[in-house]
């Protein structure tokens, strides 16, 4: 049987302070904070195939569509430091 997973999910207005909890909340728990920025930027820098997509339509001035995002996502929390959960940052 494996173990369960912890999620936690900040939400809030812009500058209510989720990034600031989030590393405590990391500190504290061990969880990895997984935030959506820093998701865009990876896969941008690395030019991964969903940052290609991404940058096609920030290209345009257009919003990422969810279902890209949404990909983004779960294939940042397939990486092994997720496997325990994490702290979202910026998603939903």
């Amino acid at each position: 049987m494996s173990e369960a997973r912890t999620y936690v999910v900040l939400l809030g207005v812009p500058g209510a302070g989720k990034g600031t909890q989030a590393k405590l909340l990391e500190q504290s728990t061990g969880l990895p904070q997984v935030s959506t920025g820093d998701i865009f930027r990876y896969n941008l820098k690395n030019q991964t195939e969903l940052g290609k997509l991404a940058k096609s339509y920030m290209d345009k001035g257009d919003l990422v569509p969810d279902d890209v995002t949404i990909r983004m996502v779960e294939d940042r929390l397939q990486q092994p430091d997720c496997a325990r959960g994490a702290i979202m940052d910026g998603f939903p």
